[in-house]
């Protein structure tokens, strides 16, 4: 239970002064649900202010403070932007420029004829100098705003930085300092503030030292959680699992094991055959066999009279699973069995009484495997498919479900950067299949201007006719007014009218009934093109689909296309990947798009895309809820995570239970970041 002295940060967003539902939806989609969410939403950067007296003392893009004097209002037609022309002293007029509802603003602060200091970034339209969204219009004085450090902080629609700076501002009144749970001794090395006056300096300036103690804990947090975990699995007494080898001797596969796959199955064997439950991650890119490994795994608990399950994060992909290890393991007589979140009656009833009496061997299905009233009588080994999906705390309800705690094996199709692995599964041990299987075809990847979509969309046409199927992916589900992002939403709708009920759309705001509907129609082969966003980014296996569009995939990062390139390649024609790309590329979208072309390694991927936009994104947000990292990004990683780890090493070894000042400061760390699924695991915790 999370301690009192916490309950402050965890208070709902609703209790700051003038958030109500209209600033709820924007607030959301920033992620800022709670009091504790505006203290970390840090600043992306910050900026300087230099008041001048007129505009020719300025420099076009420069941030500056200026007096100027409303002059004219100018509306264009539609959607087109609202302009106040101004004036400054010496009779230099420029644009004040707002978009969408922002013009309602700038009447309010721009009276005509009334001089106000602006501060904002000057540009140039066309021969006009503008300020586009000025960020302050003042009647104060220029030293009010001028020479001014302000942090600027990510936005979404419908907040301004007044906005979001109030309420950060508001949400840090009310936090109290915490314990120290740092070592003395490094807090006096690294020179770090305390935590409070880290966050404080973190949104008033570009303090080094503050970032790195913040993002320090994060990495301390982490390193402590999973190192809880690592430490009770050991502990734990698992069942030692020896195959005979009768079951796999069977196995007709149609294909020769890699020498990856072997060495995998060879280090997964040696852990069963433990008496502490093994807790091991497989990594291998989209097609190394990781199912294959999965069922030798699987089949090795049966031999030696114990029961397996495989978890996956969607009924798509557990039905997926459920069919092809059905068909691998049918020489061999064991029993699987599917269940999900659909079953119901007496078809439910008949799979619960399967595996309450041994009569099934294998269960394949959702999170509905470990729901209550599922009761297995043995079972001893569990298969966890897209193991970023889930959380920590949802693995260990599947430890609860065996007489012993079980066998972990956790599988990813997202190869993952070295640097990276520690940080995201420190608690396991690694096999990576790092060989693909021979005969796997290489997939035709081709950049494409957007100016040829017509070509394109004439080309998928051909593509349906001759029977075949494809995925078109899109940015977003729907259009922003104020950018122009593909959306799947209008896509498809202009696909439609080509193609009819060919063409389906999955995208992640569906009801899931009507996601099933449309994937389950595609995979059938009933529907011939899926558009959609990343939501099919994994696990979706239709191998008659042999084209992938990817309408500006300039706006990807090299592991998302590499992951959605994968859905096509999974069958015997030959598969092609359109990146349909914009008019304009950065340097950074170029090296993207080329090594998409010259390299299928997803290994070589991961480690590119590190280096091209840091781990964010890679490490992503775990479908249950449990954020990876927030504060720390990948250079913070690099340098602190080896000194967290050992200082989280040096804390459980020394106060083992997280006992005495320091291990009860760690306790409220845990629960600061989340990770109190780790606290959970101590004696007495």
């Amino acid at each position: 239970m999370r301690p009192d002295r916490l309950n402050p940060l965890f208070v709902s967003a609703e209790s700051l002064k003038g958030v109500g539902s209209t600033l709820a939806r924007p607030l959301e989609r920033l992620g800022l649900a709670r009091v504790k969410d505006f203290a970390y939403h840090l600043p992306d950067r910050f900026v300087t202010r230099r008041a001048v007296a007129n505009l020719d003392q300025a420099s076009v893009g420069e941030q500056v403070v200026v007096l100027l004097t409303p002059l004219e209002y100018r509306s264009a037609a539609g959607r087109g932007p609202f302009r106040v022309l101004a004036s400054d002293t010496a009779g230099n007029v420029a644009a004040i420029t707002y978009f969408g509802r922002a013009s309602y603003s700038g009447k309010k602060s721009l009276p005509l004829g009334e001089p106000r200091w602006v501060a904002g970034r000057l540009d140039q339209y066309g021969q006009m100098l503008q300020i586009v969204h000025p960020d302050h219009v003042s009647e104060e004085s220029a030293s009010a705003l001028g020479q001014l450090v302000e942090p600027v902080y990510a936005l979404s629609e419908g907040l301004t930085q007044n906005r979001i700076a109030a309420l950060i501002q508001q949400a840090m009144a009310g936090i109290e300092p915490l314990p120290e749970w740092i070592e003395p001794a490094l807090l006096d090395k690294m020179q770090w503030p305390a935590w409070r006056d880290a966050l404080e300096l973190a949104h008033r300036s570009d303090h080094p030292g503050a970032r790195d103690r913040l993002a320090y804990d994060e990495l301390l947090a982490n390193s402590l959680a999973l190192m809880l975990v690592k430490n009770s699995n050991r502990k734990q007494i698992g069942t030692p699992l020896q195959g005979g080898g009768q079951l796999r001797a069977r196995l007709q596969l149609p294909f020769e094991l890699t020498g990856a796959q072997k060495r995998s199955i060879t280090e997964i064997e040696g852990d069963l055959a433990q008496g502490s439950p093994m807790l091991r991650l497989l990594q291998g890119d989209v097609g190394s066999g990781k199912t294959a490994v999965a069922l030798e795994a699987m089949l090795i608990a049966v031999e030696g009279g114990a029961q397996a399950a495989m978890l996956a994060p969607t009924e798509i992909l557990a039905r997926q699973h459920y069919e092809t290890l059905s068909r691998m393991a049918a020489p061999t007589g064991v029993t699987i069995a599917l269940l999900t979140g659909r079953d119901k009656g007496r078809a439910r009833e008949s799979i619960l009484m399967g595996l309450l009496d041994g009569s099934i061997d294998i269960v394949v299905g959702t999170h509905a495997i470990f729901q209550d009233a599922v009761t297995y009588k043995n079972l001893a080994m569990v298969v966890i498919d897209e193991q970023h999906r889930f959380g920590v705390a949802q693995r260990l309800m599947l430890n609860q479900k065996g007489r012993r705690t079980p066998h972990c094996l956790a599988m990813t199709a997202t190869p993952i950067p070295r640097t990276l692995t520690l940080a995201q599964y420190g608690e396991m041990d690694v096999s990576k299949l790092d060989e693909m299987p021979p005969g796997r075809q290489p997939i035709d990847t081709r950049v494409v201007a957007v100016e040829r979509m017509s070509d394109v969309i004439g080309a998928l046409g051909r593509h349906i006719e001759s029977g075949a199927q494809a995925y078109w992916v899109c940015p977003m589900v729907r259009e922003l007014e104020s950018e122009d992002i593909a959306a799947a939403e209008a896509r498809y709708a202009e696909l439609s009218v080509r193609y009819g009920d060919q063409v389906v759309l999955v995208h992640g705001q569906l009801r899931p009934e009507a996601k099933d509907a449309a994937m389950e129609r595609f995979a059938s082969g009933a529907a011939k093109l899926l558009v959609a966003t990343t939501v099919i980014e994994v696990g979706v296996d239709v191998p008659n689909a042999t084209l992938m569009v990817i309408e500006q995939a300039e706006r990807f990062g090299l592991a998302q296309l590499h992951q959605l390139r994968g859905r096509v390649g999974r069958g015997e024609g030959k598969s092609t990947c359109l990146l349909l790309r914009g008019a304009s590329l950065s340097e950074t979208a170029k090296r993207r798009l080329a090594l998409m072309r010259e390299t299928q390694d997803g290994f070589r991927i991961a480690e590119e895309d590190l280096d091209l936009r840091g781990g964010g994104e890679l490490l992503g947000t775990r479908q249950s809820g449990e954020s990876a990292f927030r504060v720390a990004n990948v250079d913070q990683i690099q340098r602190l995570l080896p000194i967290a780890h050992d200082d989280a090493r040096l804390l459980i070894d020394r106060d083992g239970g997280l006992t005495g000042e320091r291990g009860e400061a760690a306790r409220l760390l845990l629960y600061l970041f989340e990770r109190d699924w780790g606290v959970q695991l101590l004696r007495g915790g």
